[in-house]
């Protein structure tokens, strides 16, 4: 008897076969019959336990079941006879591995604060698989897209002795005999160094924040893509950036289509945004909003009511680009045009989800940099080996970061971000 997932059922019809998972859902049709709705990890299918086929020994091992019970389930699977592509298993037997206890979780309407204490229970939910599958998805394109594009995996540490987006969302830990070291805000500093081994690299992983938000787009703890290349200017680093988000959006739409559906996910918004994404400076953008009557400054950064506005006409992403220095990170090179300006863009998204790449020409000249580090008011010491980069070889080079969790947002519809990563840590929550 061969041994298979749920997703490979349609290649076994009329086979006996044997699943392994858990009990989904469970109800009695008659007292001959039982209806289970069963998992594992690839999908579901309904298992009909019908007494007159299974005998009575086995069928008082179905009577046994309760939600999210774990067993091995032995029949053989067939079409549905009223619903085309969908699939039932006609029970012979089963094999109790655990009768789970009341599950805490049922259909009645639970609080978010009630969920996210059980989250090692409620990601089972059909809703928090599909989310998961599809940020499995996301995190997979992008690396693919970076492979095939001449990247190198560059893997940058998470404990760092300076910030790099500025000091005061940095989580301090205490370093040996050293004093203190920082966790990571970015890896970008360290892949500047990398792409001049390589030319071009990325990183993947957690990254902290120590921002005291609570708004439903901020996490202490999240996933974030930073890549870096040499020779690539303003302009470049724009076209590359565009070119990874609409393979992330072909890739989900091929790979994820049943996890959107599930989802209520508005699948033809997301075709339309594979199309060339639009360019707005920051001063296009702000008098777009002072049209709209908001009251904002040009030297002004947007927060979420003003990025889902600029983008409410829209169906692709937007970049918004060269932005005042005063609000933007030392690093980035000045607009030879302006210098008030900066070579950098933030990509947002339409649908109000708002910003989900942040990138720019980076400055490489050392003395440029070095000025503004000391205007920052930051330790010239501990960037003395970044400051190293600009004297030994120095190009023009360019990068740009993604945050995994809200791109994920944005390809699943999911509005929380608590949702799209397996465990949330947020400023009033660590638990579980």
């Amino acid at each position: 008897m061969k041994i298979i997932e749920v997703k490979d059922i349609k290649d076994n019809l009329g086979k006996k076969i044997k699943l392994r998972g858990w009990v989904r859902n469970y109800r009695k049709g008659s007292s001959k019959l039982r209806f289970i709705v069963f998992r594992d990890g690839t999908g579901s299918v309904q298992a009909i336990a019908f007494k007159p086929e299974m005998g009575e020994k086995n069928f008082e091992k179905v009577k046994k079941l309760t939600l999210e019970s774990s067993l091995e389930i032995i029949g053989i699977p067939s079409e549905h006879p009223k619903k085309t592509g969908v699939y039932e298993i006609q029970l012979s037997d089963i094999n109790i591995i655990n009768i789970a206890d009341e599950y805490p979780i049922g259909k009645k309407e639970h609080g978010a604060d009630f969920l996210l204490s059980n989250r090692h229970l409620w990601m089972r939910a059909p809703s928090q698989n599909a989310a998961l599958k599809i940020r499995h998805t996301v995190y997979f394109a992008i690396c693919d897209y970076l492979n095939q594009n001449g990247f190198y995996r560059f893997d940058s540490p998470i404990i760092t002795p300076n910030a790099s987006e500025g000091t005061t969302t940095l989580f301090e830990v205490p370093y040996f005999d050293l004093g203190s070291g920082y966790l990571s805000q970015s890896g970008q500093l360290y892949l500047e160094a990398g792409i001049m081994s390589l030319g071009k690299v990325y990183d993947f992983g957690p990254v902290f924040r120590a921002e005291k938000s609570k708004t439903r787009k901020h996490l202490t703890e999240f996933w974030m893509m930073d890549a870096e290349a040499a020779f690539v200017e303003h302009e470049e680093n724009m076209k590359i950036q565009e070119e990874l988000i609409r393979y992330v959006i072909r890739t989900v739409l091929e790979k994820n289509r049943q996890e959107l559906d599930l989802l209520e996910r508005n699948i033809e918004n997301l075709e339309k945004a594979d199309a060339p994404f639009k360019i707005w400076t920051h001063k296009q953008a702000i008098d777009y909003l002072r049209s709209k009557g908001v009251e904002i400054d040009y030297n002004d950064d947007f927060g979420a009511p003003e990025e889902e506005m600029l983008t409410s006409e829209l169906a692709v992403p937007l970049f918004i680009e060269k932005w005042p220095k005063e609000i933007k990170s030392f690093y980035m090179k000045r607009d030879p045009e302006d210098p008030k300006l900066v070579l950098g863009a933030d990509l947002i998204a339409p649908e109000g989800f708002g910003e989900i790449i942040g990138g720019s020409q980076r400055e490489d000249d050392h003395d440029i940099l070095l000025e503004r580090i000391k205007t920052e008011g930051y330790n010239v010491e501990s960037y003395q080996w970044f400051l190293d980069l600009r004297k030994y070889g120095s190009v023009p080079h360019s990068g740009f970061g993604i945050g995994l969790e809200r791109l994920v947002q944005w390809m699943s519809g999911i509005r929380h971000i608590r949702e799209v990563i397996p465990f949330p840590r947020m400023l009033n929550r660590i638990y579980p």
